[in-house]
């Protein structure tokens, strides 16, 4: 699909699903700088136990109540249900360990992320270097939104080593640069530490949360991703992870390949 030169990134030219036609007819787009990601992470502290396992998501128990806030994550309102309740995943045994996705809590999370956004290796890619404050602004745009984006925590073996966002691809901009098909789920990440780059993890864990999409949302046929061309340790770890190059995609900031998981080969490739 090629891109009109208006540069009006905010407006896509699709055909809604009745679902987000209900929940976010009137919600703006998220901001195109959400799209310029997929860095590696920061060499920070120690990674420190805390209680990312199940039950400490922002979906349940005491983190659960009204109204939007950054501190909310996911919603009672419905706008969790456009990627399918991503809190109530369950983990992924993977090689590397036990696998989860906790959406994220500002209030808990932000330091740790931000730590991460400021490593020089992330920044070159995701341009969010700087005071908390960026990053905080970053993840508000997204857990103020209407759901089509959550960004998550990575948590090992109980320690959170990544940052993940996952999102509605065919109800985002990029839908405008590629043949989108409905329920199309695209994935961000980086990784936290120096030491889990480098050694096979990124594709590892690629292929366990591609896996959970697929699993946890039978209306998705297509994970998709769109690396920076030049970050060629993520497009291999894409590769590694069972998703196959597409095409190249000429987007606002970068130039990126379009990475595709399909259902239909998960288990071929």
């Amino acid at each position: 699909m090629t891109p009109d030169d208006s540069g009006a990134e905010d407006t896509l030219d699709l055909k809604l699903p009745a679902e987000a036609v209900a929940l976010f007819a009137a919600t703006p787009e998220p901001s195109d700088d959400t799209r310029r990601h997929d860095g590696p992470g920061d060499d920070g502290p120690a990674h420190e136990k805390s209680p990312y396992g199940p039950g400490h998501g922002p979906d349940r128990g005491a983190d659960r109540a009204p109204g939007r806030g950054p501190d909310r994550g996911l919603h009672d309102d419905g706008r969790d249900l456009l990627l399918d309740r991503i809190a109530d995943w369950p983990a992924a045994d993977t090689a590397a360990g036990t696998f989860r996705l906790v959406p994220v809590l500002a209030a808990r999370d932000l330091a740790l992320i931000s730590r991460w956004m400021n490593d020089p290796a992330v920044a070159e890619f995701w341009e969010l270097a700087g005071e908390q404050d960026v990053t905080a602004r970053h993840l508000k745009d997204q857990l103020d939104g209407d759901g089509r984006s959550v960004p998550c925590l990575g948590v090992l073996d109980g320690v959170p080593m990544s940052y993940w966002e996952i999102y509605r691809a065919d109800l985002d901009p990029i839908a405008r640069h590629y043949p989108a098909r409905p329920h199309d789920t695209g994935v961000h990440l980086l990784i936290g530490a120096v030491a889990d780059r480098a050694r096979g993890l990124g594709g590892t864990l690629l292929r366990a949360v591609s896996d959970l999409v697929l699993d946890n949302r039978p209306g998705c046929t297509r994970v998709v991703a769109e690396p920076d061309l030049r970050n060629t340790p993520s497009v291999s770890a894409f590769l590694t992870a069972g998703f196959r190059f597409s095409q190249e995609l000429d987007l606002p900031g970068k130039r990126a390949a379009l990475m595709i998981r399909d259902r239909a080969l998960r288990n071929r490739l």
